[in-house]
Formats: structure tokens, sequence, C-alpha cells
């Protein structure tokens, strides 16, 4: 008789915690004469949630450190693999993504189910998965990675590093494999096309590894901070006075706020702009600073990137009021209360502060440019729309047009394209208006004529007041963020009248 392979991963949390597998990569990508390359596109075989695109200064960032142990919604779960079969069983979330690959790390298969609130099988056997050898559960943004062998294991030294690839037109490909779980690299790519049987230029002769206590001094003649901030027509600051400079955490009405500094050459004795990151429902700031890809890219840009917390909601954690879910606080004043607190203390171009999230987050920055416009620039929603309950009762009166990107994903298992009731939270009853009629809805209140355009993937009502814009990035990605890069291409644009 076959012994089930089994694993319970409830209980005795501390104990674990210290095999939560994590790890990040910064670097710059240059050429072999070392000039930067901006818009290089990062992916990676075996981690499918990475999708970066370097600077225009040639920097990326990219970094995978939370896992399900720490998600409340996992406790007392429970894996087992008998005879090719995984089953999890006592597993509560909102989007579960169960991933299995082979001895070298590659994702053989992938299944993504929603609203899963008691147990899933999933049959390796009706797959062509054979031999697999590591399992990646990925519960609503956390996960950890198994291996499959006589008993399932939580990996830490065990589980396969990324390997990344560099790609863009007019260079060969490069593949990149990490060799520790916090590396500085420079990326080498050469000129050319990729030949058609050899694709790429393999790792060890494209990248310089650096200590991962060393510092970044990059090979662009000019510093991010610098860079972003020079477009901005910002009344003059004086930045003398300005104490934080470096990452740290603030409480603001009793919340945490973390706050993120670009890396390399930042001293903070210019004005740069700042992103405002807001989490899902059932997130926080300490896992939405991980996770969030735009954030990432802003702060490779040379803005500075911060997360506040959410907070408490019947039932679900931390979450926010888009009016009428999903908590009773006042984030409105808690975001104005915020904002001048880092304007205060930080060099930050306060013409030039911008608004994204994901889910429950980006309903929050939907919302902000209903009640927040005049003081936030623009913003670019994830996964989320305006409520029809806001609509309805007038309350989003801009202060100004405002500008705005939302993207949704046709096959949204958890906010549906074309919107609908919500009641994930009883008391609190909520309907989506659906991502036509907010596009639609944001065009009437920014008073845009003419028809939209379409530009790779988007729509966009480009002749509106003010010089607003108005966008709408149509995906089938599921319910997750948006296209980071185009994201932070749009909002960096615009700034407060």
């Amino acid at each position: 008789m076959t012994m089930p392979k089994f694993m319970v991963f409830a209980g005795a949390i501390a104990a674990l915690s210290s095999l939560s597998f994590a790890w990040t990569i910064n670097g710059f990508v240059v050429t072999n004469e070392g000039l930067p390359i901006g818009g290089v596109k990062i992916t990676s075989p075996n981690y499918p949630s990475v999708d970066a695109v370097s600077s225009e200064t040639g920097s990326f960032s990219i970094t995978d450190g939370t896992d399900v142990i720490h998600n409340r919604r996992t406790t007392r779960a429970s894996i087992q693999f008998i005879n090719n079969v995984i089953s999890i069983s006592g597993m509560n979330a909102n989007t579960i993504t169960v991933s299995v690959m082979d001895a070298l790390g590659k994702v053989a298969y992938s299944k993504t189910m929603h609203n899963m609130h008691r147990s899933a099988s999933f049959d390796l056997n009706k797959s062509s998965v054979r031999g697999a050898k590591y399992l990646r559960i990925n519960a609503d943004g956390h996960h950890d990675t198994y291996k499959l062998g006589d008993t399932v294991t939580l990996l830490k030294e065990g589980d396969p590093l990324p390997t990344f690839n560099f790609s863009k037109d007019g260079f060969r490909d490069t593949t990149y494999t990490m060799k520790a779980e916090t590396e500085i690299v420079l990326i080498h790519m050469t000129p050319g096309v990729n030949d058609p049987v050899s694709s790429s230029t393999v790792a060890e002769s494209s990248a310089t590894i650096a200590p991962s206590s060393s510092s970044v001094t990059p090979p662009p003649p000019e510093s991010s901070s610098e860079a972003v901030s020079s477009s901005s027509k910002a009344e003059v600051i004086d930045c003398s006075t300005k104490t934080l400079k470096n990452d740290t955490e603030i409480m603001v009405d009793g919340r945490k706020v973390i706050v993120k500094f670009p890396n390399g050459n930042f001293t903070g004795d210019k004005p740069v702009p700042m992103l405002i990151n807001y989490h899902q429902i059932f997130g926080s700031a300490s896992d939405w600073v991980n996770d969030s890809k735009i954030g990432k890219v802003a702060l490779a840009d040379g803005a500075i990137s911060i997360y506040p917390d959410g907070a408490e909601s019947p039932g679900m954690g931390q979450a926010w009021n888009v009016g009428p879910c999903c908590t009773t606080s006042d984030d409105v004043t808690f975001t104005r209360n915020f904002i001048k607190e880092l304007t205060e203390k930080a060099c930050v171009d306060p013409k030039r502060i911008y608004a994204a999230g994901w889910s429950m987050g980006g309903g929050m920055s939907n919302y902000a440019g209903c009640v927040l416009a005049d003081v936030i620039a623009a913003a670019a929603p994830s996964a989320f729309d305006l409520t029809k309950e806001v609509v309805d009762a007038g309350t989003c009166n801009p202060a100004r047009p405002f500008p705005i990107l939302n993207f949704r994903s046709t096959n949204d298992g958890v906010v549906s394209y074309g919107g609908g009731l919500s009641q994930i939270i009883e008391s609190m009853p909520i309907t989506f208006l659906g991502a036509e009629p907010t596009f639609d809805k944001w065009k009437e209140l920014d008073k845009c004529t003419g028809n939209y355009v379409e530009k790779e993937g988007c729509r966009y009502y480009e002749n509106c007041e003010g010089g607003a814009v108005v966008g709408l990035c149509i995906l089938n990605t599921d319910h997750n963020e948006g296209d980071p890069q185009k994201a932070w291409n749009f909002l960096k644009q615009f700034s407060l009248p």
C-alpha cells in the first residue's frame, strides 16, 4: 500500500516561520559599454508572477518574500500528495493558484480556483506532469513552496531560485539564474537578433554579481531621482529642512504607513513624486510592500513609494471604506493626514502625488479620484470599479478633472467585469458598477468629448477638461494587478494645477 505523503501546516507557526523562503534581486540592465537599457521586459519561467520592466535608467528591483504560513486564512490547512493527486483542505482564500514544477524548476502545471473555503484536489495524472518535484501554493498573493518527495516538506534552501529572462527588441535575450537569496547584479545585453536555435545568452557571461551588503553603483550618468523630478514643474521647495530620507514606518491616526525611498543615488535634496499603494481586503501594508508591482516600478524610477494600512473590517481583516463597504473608518481623512505628514517630513513634490491599488485597493484609488482630487494628481486602479452606491448618491464629485487609468480583466472571477452585487461582508453589501460603466462614468465626470482611441489593448478618452485622460486597459489575467510600467508611465505625466 502506498503511504500518504502528508503535511499539516497549522500550529507551531513560530517554528515554521524560519523556513519561509524569500528572495530579492536588484540591479541594472546595461550594454557591454555600460550604457543603461530601459524598457527591458523581465520574466521568469519558474516564477510566473514575475512581470517587470527596467526603468529608463536600466534599473530593476524584484522581490518575492511573503508566504502562506503567515496568512491567517490558511490556519488549519493541510496538504496530501497521494498517487500523483494533490489534495488541499482547510484553506480559506478568495483566489488560490497551485503550480507544479519539474526537477529543473520549470512550471509544468498550474491551476487557479476562486472562493475556496474548504478543499480541492488536483489530479496530475490527467496532465502531462511526470516526476513532479516542487509544489507552489499561492493564496491571495501569499505563497509557500514544498518539495514532493518521501514527505511533503516546506522548503528554504531547497527551493529553486528564480531564473530570469531579459528581452527587448534589438537585443539578444539574456537569461540569469540567482545564486543567493539576495543579490545585486549588472545584466549585460548584446545588440543583435536572437538566434532561432539558441535565443538567449547564458547567465554567467551576462551578469556581474555584487555582494548583497554592497551598495549599488548605477552605470547611468544621471540618478533616477533627478531624472523623474526634472520633468516636474513644481514650485520651488526647500528640502534642507526635510528630515525623512530613509526607509521607515510612521504611525498616522493609529495606523502604520510604510515609507520606501528610491535606491541608488537618492539624496533627498530635490522634490520627487510619491505613489500611494493601497492594499487588498484582508491585506496589509506589510504584505503589499512586497507584492505591489507598480510600487517597485515607481521606486526604480526615482519616486517615493508608500504603503498605508487599512482599517479592520468585520471578519475580513484590513480593508478600505469605499462607501458603503468595507469598514466604517474615515479613510479620506486618514489619507489626507498621511499625505500632510509626509510632505512636511520628506522632499515630496506635492503636485505629483499618485494613487494605485489592487482589488479593494483599486476601489480605494478609484474612490480617491472622487474625494481626493485636490491632493492626488492621478490614479491607476486594478481589479475594482466605482460602486453603484457612491455614483447613485452623487458623492463622486472630483474637485477637478481627474486623470485615471483602470485595469480590468474580462475573466476576473472575484470582481466581475460586468459588475454586480457583492456581499463579501453581509452587513455591508456593495454593487460594482462594472468596468465599462466605470470608464463611461469617469468620461462623464471629466467632461471628455469625442470617441475613445485604442492603444495597445487600452481605450483612452484624451479630449477631456483640464488636460485629463480617462483610460481602461482590458486584460485577460483574472483578478490581478495591471501592467505596472504602463500604469506608472500614465501617472507620472500628470501634476496638480
